[in-house]
């Protein structure tokens, strides 16, 4: 067996190239994002024969998190680790203005708190919620609605519109972190800078936070619309397959055993999220208080009730969440208007998911 070791950036750029050329390793990691982009181009193994086989089991995944890695039928990913969206806060800025998130607020409280942090505490509540499209995938989610479809966009440019002008006036309100100030402090975070109080994320990068900044932060729930659902569902990293391994039986055995073996677990931790299955999470326990933390965060998320299944991705969602993020980095800067930024990205995001 031949590793290659790559960062996340350099890793995709490379594998783009292997997958361009034909030459893509036996196993490698694959997001969902990406999930139906290579599978159009026929780089994909479907591991439902190897599954039938018996040489990779789907026993044991955590909260159905392995139907992440599943399109049109087929099995194209295994979740190595879980993770979902979470608002990562200040605890002490919080605690200072009197704040104390719960399961079920809404977006008007938590609005109402941002304002209450700037007028109190003289600095911004967020670092920019609304150029996050993950979150706002969750917004839509719980108004029946969703970022994608299985084939393209799940919303009309009324709503966004009604998502990034509000965004905009916020920030011209000054509960919004600066967009200059965001530039400036990249790749830091505002919130571990101490110019915001609060950042939404995925639940597994909060550590970060407590190596970039001197405070203490926790991770607090997803504000909702009907003071219940949140809206959110358990992500992941996987293991995908090449279509072109000579050795399909061992790459399902590999994968069974990544995804699996308690020893395994304990020396990868949750490098990738949340361990998946029940007998990596029982034989991994956190010694680092952020680890714990995240832990909990998924388990009473959980319990709450408020996971559903995930959202679709079309091939090209990985281009889309750029462009998202580019052009609300625009609009935010004013560089364009909110009715000309909307207009931009149906069209570069409609071009981008029909290639």
């Amino acid at each position: 067996m031949k590793t290659d070791f790559q960062d996340y950036v350099a890793f995709w750029e490379k594998f783009q190239t292997q997958a361009a050329g034909g030459n893509p390793p036996d196993v490698f990691q694959n997001a969902v994002a990406y999930l139906r982009k290579y599978d159009k181009r026929g780089i994909l193994l479907d591991l439902k024969s190897q599954i039938d086989a018996g040489n990779l089991s789907l026993d044991g995944f955590r909260a159905g998190v392995e139907k992440v890695g599943q399109v049109d039928g087929k099995q194209l990913g295994i979740p190595v680790g879980s993770n979902t969206m979470s608002l990562v806060i200040d605890q002490k800025v919080f605690d200072k203005a009197g704040i104390k998130p719960e399961q079920g607020w809404t977006w008007d409280e938590y609005f109402k708190a941002l304002k209450k942090i700037h007028d109190t505490e003289k600095i911004s509540g967020d670092t920019g919620y609304f150029g996050v499209m993950y979150l706002y995938d969750l917004y839509l989610r719980q108004n029946g609605k969703a970022f994608f479809t299985e084939d393209g966009l799940g919303f009309d440019e009324a709503d966004l519109t009604e998502w990034w002008a509000d965004g905009y006036n916020r920030l011209k309100a000054g509960i919004i972190t600066d967009p200059k100030k965001i530039q400036q402090l990249r790749p830091k975070s505002a919130l571990a800078s101490g110019d915001a109080a609060s950042e939404f994320t995925w639940d597994n990068f909060a550590v970060r936070y407590s190596t970039e900044g001197d405070s203490t932060y926790a991770l607090a729930p997803i504000p909702t619309t009907d003071g219940k659902q949140t809206g959110q569902y358990l992500a992941s990293l996987m293991l995908s397959a090449s279509a072109r391994t000579e050795h399909p039986k061992e790459v399902a055995q590999f994968i069974d055993f990544m995804v699996h073996d308690p020893e395994a677990a304990k020396i990868m931790g949750y490098d990738r999220g949340i361990l998946a299955t029940t007998e990596q999470f029982d034989a991994f326990k956190p010694t680092d208080p952020v680890s714990k933390e995240i832990a909990q965060y998924e388990e009473d998320t959980s319990a709450a009730g408020v996971l559903g299944a995930i959202t679709p991705h079309p091939s090209g969602a990985d281009t889309v969440e750029a462009t998202f993020l580019r052009i609300a980095d625009d609009m935010s800067q004013g560089k364009t208007k909110v009715a000309d930024a909307v207009k931009q990205f149906f069209s570069e995001a409609k071009a981008a998911l029909a290639a």
